[in-house]
Order: structure tokens, then sequence, then C-alpha cells
């Protein structure tokens, strides 16, 4: 790995063919951790093709949810499933678009920096990405000094868009750049099974493979998805005309669930393909997937089902909430449940569609009701609000346990200010700029003309006020934690006093102690409301806290947890130091509660780095 002295950094790009949408992320992902098993040192890029700067302005219908670094990069939803994967922390750079590439190329134009040169694609836009992808590389991810040792680059799109054409070109020149035994493209490609013919089709993928080459790039590995695993046959055809050994044709058929797909990449020796190909393969050791495993397999036998409402305004979406859902999904790993996730358009909830379609209101009111627990997550815009409220209005009085994140906090503040208070018209100046009795206010810092990165975003601290509240506990009792934030209304601090003497408690604030970032109601079995994001860092096997505690309760085990959790600022977690997460000792024992332990307890102490 090294050359006249120093390091030389390892490239493998993933591309996508055929059609949009399978897997290239998770398939990135996947290979990440293989390689991070291997005691390797891994980082990411993602490039987005389109010319937004970022993901920031974009719906959640188009591009799925919008997820939030800790510098305040709001970025591509797949960065999600590399920070989940392997526990690190990415930058905003680590995410390059169109928008970013052609801004920087233009800046440097009106600095003069060409010196008088005909600005074009080739050579400036090509050459801009090549650095750009140079320089984010070597930055560490890992909390450790020094560059990582692999860059895994996902290329979104399908090979063929137009818009991705000088990014192909682009790696095309830094495949040469980096130069042979550091560079490794692995393409995904659909091999799709049409049922009236009932067997596997090649050509699709064999036109994209073509495509490319001609386009300068030539893969390395296949990785074809399929419903079902690809038989010999069809590998040999696949090799014969793509011109890709058969031994590097890797078959991704569909699992249970996508935490199946490391090994499956391990058992068909795919990490064994890569590494050949960066000249690793004689001086790393086997990827150690044991503990990942075990937790793949603990997800497929869970049975008893744990049922949670999500009441949102994008819930024909599933993509639009996916933190959301994998933080959920790790907490109830983490206490034995399968997750059952009851989808609750907030708007089938209100007055309106009772009167125009009232099966619809009567179906979402059905569903809200099955469940052992709420969420309403983070969303904008006035659409569903009014149904929002009625879900943690439901949740508060009928003691089932809620969960609100940012707008979901806002809109619970909203409805204990009109329920017990009597303030009718309650409401957040984003819904009514007029309303005499703002909740929820525009924050004093943020921009009313430009939308793009103007939000209070990334990590930022929280305090906590009150020592004895659920949440406090849950974070190991700790004096703070930081957590990433994405908005621009906050909880109006002149109404805090009057409802927190109507039994309302703010447990968390900013360091001023104007802003609201927690909110409890502490009569209530568990009753939390969060202007921050903590999805974002919840990780399989070490869930987020609140998103722990909202599952305990759902299924029985928080009292129990609680109770166990007493003890620990007495034991020496209370440091001062702000940690996401439940405190090590208490986060997977089994001492009377019923939560995940062996496996996950080994994955918390493993020494190999595998944290995952």
């Amino acid at each position: 790995m090294q050359k006249g002295g120093k390091k030389e950094m390892k490239y493998v790009l993933v591309t996508g063919g055929v059609v949009s949408g399978l897997g290239k992320g998770v398939t990135a992902s996947s290979i990440g951790l293989l390689l991070h098993a291997c005691d390797l040192r891994v980082t990411f890029i993602k490039i987005d093709p389109y010319l937004n700067t970022d993901a920031g302005t974009m719906s959640p219908f188009e591009h799925g949810e919008v997820y939030v670094l800790d510098d305040g990069g709001e970025v591509d939803l797949d960065l999600g499933n590399y920070e989940r994967f392997i526990n690190i922390k990415l930058t905003r750079d680590n995410n390059i678009t169109t928008g970013k590439i052609y801004q920087s190329v233009i800046d440097k134009e009106r600095r003069g920096d060409y010196l008088g040169s005909t600005v074009q694609v080739v050579p400036h836009i090509t050459d801009a990405i090549q650095d750009w992808i140079e320089r984010v590389a070597a930055i560490p991810v890992d909390g450790k000094e020094g560059p990582p040792d692999v860059c895994v680059i996902e290329l979104g799109g399908t090979i063929g868009d137009i818009e991705s054409m000088p990014f192909v070109e682009a790696l095309g020149q830094f495949s040469y750049r980096v130069g042979a035994g550091n560079f490794c493209l692995i393409h995904v490609s659909l091999v799709p099974v049409l049922n009236v013919v009932g067997e596997p089709k090649t050509k699709p993928t064999q036109h994209s493979v073509r495509g490319l080459r001609s386009l300068g790039l030539t893969p390395d590995i296949l990785a074809c998805r399929s419903t079902t695993e690809l038989d010999m046959n069809v590998k040999e055809k696949l090799s014969r005309f793509c011109h890709v050994p058969l031994q590097n044709i890797v078959s991704l058929y569909d699992v249970p669930n996508i935490w199946h797909i490391p090994s499956l990449l391990r058992g068909q020796k795919a990490h064994e393909a890569i590494l050949k190909a960066l000249n690793l393969l004689s001086v790393v050791h086997k990827p150690n997937l044991k503990e990942w495993t075990a937790m793949a397999k603990l997800c497929d036998m869970l049975h008893e089902p744990v049922r949670v409402a999500m009441v949102g305004k994008y819930t024909d979406l599933s993509d639009a909430y996916l933190s959301v859902l994998k933080a959920l999904l790790h907490a109830s790993v983490v206490c034995k449940r399968k997750l059952v996730i009851n989808w609750v358009s907030a708007s089938d909830l209100e007055a309106a569609t009772a009167i125009e379609s009232p099966d619809v209101n009567r179906a979402a009111w059905n569903s809200l009701k099955a469940a052992d627990a709420v969420v309403v997550p983070g969303g904008f815009g006035d659409r569903g609000v009014e149904g929002k409220i009625l879900a943690a209005k439901y949740a508060r009085e009928n003691k089932i346990p809620y969960l609100g994140i940012c707008l979901g906090m806002q809109i619970a503040v909203i409805e204990y200010a009109r329920s017990v208070l009597g303030l009718k018209n309650a409401n957040s100046t984003e819904f009514d700029l007029n309303t005499k009795n703002p909740c929820v206010i525009f924050m004093p810092e943020g921009s009313k003309t430009h939308m793009g990165g103007t939000m209070r975003l990334g990590s930022r601290r929280t305090y906590f006020h009150v020592t004895d509240c659920k949440s406090a506990q849950l974070y190991g009792n700790q004096s703070f934690i930081d957590e990433r934030h994405r908005h621009r209304y906050e909880v109006n601090p002149d109404m805090v006093p009057q409802l927190e003497e109507a039994g309302l408690s703010f447990t968390g604030k900013d360091e001023s102690g104007q802003r609201m970032e927690i909110v409890e109601l502490q009569s209530h079995p568990y009753f939390v409301g969060v202007q921050f994001h903590p999805e974002f860092k919840s990780r399989p096997g070490k869930p987020s806290a609140l998103f722990f505690g909202l599952i305990a309760a759902a299924s029985g085990q928080l009292d129990a947890f609680l109770k166990k959790s007493v003890g620990a600022k007495a034991n020496g977690y209370a440091n001062g130091k702000g940690v996401s997460g439940i405190p090590p000792h208490y986060r997977y024992s089994n001492v009377n509660v019923n939560v995940a332990v062996g496996a996950f307890d080994r994955m918390y102490k493993t020494s190999n780095g595998l944290h995952v």
C-alpha cells in the first residue's frame, strides 16, 4: 500500500445499470462494512448528478428523506446507510452534486484562476470532480488520525443518464490517474425474471456493461440483482458476454432484511475479488462478521410484534422517513420485538376527511388506535397538521407511548396549549401568522427569503434541566447531549412558564436556556417531544436512546429498565461528556429487562473496531 513512502488511497466505484432503485446504496454500504471487517479504514463519497447544490430544498417525494450530518450538511439518504453500517461521521463534502462542482468551477473562473482559458466540461469540470474526490477521500471519518485506507464511491443514477456523463468521464480518467491496483469498479445491474418465460434474462445487463465500456469504464465485478439466486449457467453467460471473470459475478438476490447483504457478498467471496483488484489480498485478514450475522438472524427470528403508528405527511413513500424507520428497527431488535408499522396519513384523521371520505377517516383512526406507540416525525407545511395534533391528543389522553420529532414536538406543545390551557386558537406562526397564541415561532436568525441551508442545522448541544426525567435517564444521566437539528421554527420561550405551570416539562434546553429542546409529560408512561432528530445517530446494535425508550415503553420494558438506570450516575456515567445513547452497562443488559443480549453485548464490547 506504499508508494515512495506514501500510503496509496484505494478506490471502489459502485455504478448502476438498467433501472434505478436496485439498491446501489445498500450494496456500497455492505462493501464498506466487508472491508471494514477486514480491519481497513473506510470512507464514502456519494455522487448525485442533479443540479441542486444539496438535498436541502428537495421534496421527499422526489428524493426520499434529507439526511443531516454533524456539520449541518443536508445530503442524500444513502449517506445515512453508510454511517449506520460502519458507525462513521461523514461531512457535507462526502456528497458531491453537479451543482457543487459547477459552482466551484464558476467561482474559480470569476476569480481568474484559469488565467483566461476557455472553461469547458473537459478538462475543467472533470478535473474538479477528480480533485474533489481525492481531497475528500483523505479526510478521516472514524475519529482516528490520518487518511482512510479505502474510499467507496457511489455514482447515483443509471449508466447512460445524460446528467451523469461528466462524472463518468471524470471517473474514467480517475481510474488511470490513480493507477492499476488502486481502483475497482463494481457494476450493479438487473437480471430480471419474466413471468411468461420463467427464466433470468441477461440481455439488459449485457447492454448496460456495453454502455459502460463505451464510456471508458470497465467493470471488475458484476453485482446482479435478482429475485432468486442465479444459477451457474446464467453466471457463465454473463461472464462470457460481459468479459468479467466467472468468480467475479455476484448474485444479489432478495433477502429477508438488508443486514444479510454483507454476508451474501462474503459468501460469494466478493471481498476477495475486491481486495485482489486493490492489491490488498495479502495484507488484510478475513472479514469478521460474526456479530453482524447474529444480528441479522435475530431480526429474522423475532415474532412478538410491537406496532407503531407513523403519523405523517408522506406516508405513501417510506423513504421519506427512512432514518426514523431504521431507528425504530434498531430499538425493536434490541427489545426483541418484531416491528410493525401502521402508516397513518395525518390528513386522513381530520374532520374534513370524516365528512368527505368517512371510510378513509375511520380506517385511519382504527389504524392509529391499533398501535402500541405513536410517532409524529418532522415535516414542513400545513397539510395534515391538524391530524397530527389529533394523534398527539389521542396518545396523551390514552397513555399511549408517544415520540414527537421536530414538528412532532411542536404540535404536541400546540395540542397541550389548546386542550389543557384552553387556548383554542393556539398555533404555530408557520401555519397561522396572525395567531393570538403563538406556541411556535420563527427563529430570529432564520432567513425568510432563502430556503437552502438557512435552517438551524447539524449537531447542537442540549443541556438537561431536569435530572429525574425519562429522557435524561435514557441518555445515561449525562449533563448534556449532542444531537442533529434541522428546523426554522421553535417553541415560543414566552409561553414556556405558562405551559410548565400546567404540567408540561421542558427537560432539555440549549446553552442559552431560551430554546426548548426536549419536552416531556412526567405523568405519562412515555410522552416525549424533541426539537432535534435523534434518528440520524441511531445505529444497528446501538439504538437511539429515545427510540429505545419508545419501543421499551410500548413493549412493557421501560419501567424495569429505568429502575436499573437510576444508579448510573453514581456508577460513573455522568461525566459531563455528551453522548448519544444509553450508558454501556445498561444498554443491553438482561437484568430484569427483556432486552437483547449476547451478540449485541459482544458487538458493543468488541475490540476489532467492528462497531455497527
